[in-house]
């Protein structure tokens, strides 16, 4: 058995050290936006800012729940957890999109009910107060922007982000709106429209942070080149048993079997394999069984459909 865990050099696994200052800050500028806003909701007798508030507390539990999964991922491996805490951040992930989608739908449910409302709000405060949510919103996104494509778990707080100042800016257009022409309908259309959107944009970080939860091969990935690899090292036969998962948002694992006939190639073989692994393929912590493949002794692993 060989094994390898390759460290890039400059390489940082799990986001970068300044996403929990990102966090602590989006986590205050969101909290105490939504204390304002559910007071101008209230004196505005606006039933769309109070909505926006209670979608903004989501969105700082989202928040909260993102940087305590990044927290735990920098926790040193134990005799209980021995790749440490890293799925924390696959969890925090899932959890992130279903509160997303949790609320859209009520802030679907909030809009259906209000087509029967005859007298609009306030216009004039919930635009201006709707405004400021969406400069608080994008500003807290604008911390993010950095590590989103590189971590599913900072994405998923981004992606709250850039929804939470979509409803808002649509919160003020139906503001807009409702000053012009005095329509009570327009606020709970916006307010569908706005659904829409986060529903299209989140469904790829639901699907995305599902598939890694139930060990898939990452989306950046593709096995058939990796198998490919391997199979054409000098003196490697045969190749099976390879499985590649995300250890966490951020790192990716290998566990293959490979069958040279010609003895155990060495270290420098193996280290040279996991540095092509990373570099090539964005895979972290490698872990490949060396087999003789001796005649009549057959690898239990080696069909393919066996796990």
């Amino acid at each position: 058995m060989a094994h390898a865990h390759h460290d890039h050099a400059g390489h940082a696994h799990g986001p970068r050290i300044g996403s929990g200052k990102a966090f602590a800050i989006g986590v205050a500028l969101n909290t105490a936006f939504v204390a304002v806003e559910a007071v101008f909701g209230l004196l505005a007798d606006s039933l769309a800012l109070l909505a926006d508030a209670a979608h903004n507390l989501s969105d700082v539990l989202g928040l909260l729940l993102a940087w305590g999964a990044a927290s735990l991922a920098r926790r040193a491996p134990n005799e209980r957890f021995t790749y440490g805490l890293r799925g924390s951040t696959i969890m925090a992930a899932v959890a992130n999109a279903a509160l997303l989608m949790l609320a859209c739908g009520a802030i679907a449910w909030e809009a259906v009910g209000r087509f029967g409302r005859a007298e609009p709000p306030s216009g004039a405060l919930i635009i201006w107060v709707a405004l400021v949510g969406a400069v608080v919103n994008a500003a807290t996104a604008a911390l993010f922007l950095r590590d989103r494509k590189r971590d599913l778990n900072v994405r998923g707080a981004y992606l709250h982000m850039v929804a939470d100042a979509a409803v808002s800016l649509g919160v003020a257009l139906a503001g807009v709106a409702i000053l012009a022409t005095g329509l009570a309908w327009i606020d709970p259309v916006v307010s569908l429209t706005v659904v829409a959107v986060i529903v299209l944009a989140t469904w790829g970080l639901l699907r995305d942070s599902l598939r890694l939860s139930l060990h898939a091969v990452p989306g950046d990935v593709e096995l058939p080149a990796v198998r490919g690899y391997l199979a054409s090292l000098p003196g490697v036969t045969e190749v099976h048993d390879l499985h590649i998962w995300a250890m966490s948002t951020t790192e990716t694992a290998l566990t293959a079997h490979i069958v040279m006939p010609t003895g155990h190639p060495g270290d420098a073989f193996l280290n040279e394999l996991c540095r092509t692994l990373y570099t090539r393929y964005g895979i972290h912590h490698v872990t490949v069984q060396i087999e003789m493949g001796d005649a009549g002794v057959v690898c239990e692993l080696a069909p393919e459909h066996r796990v």
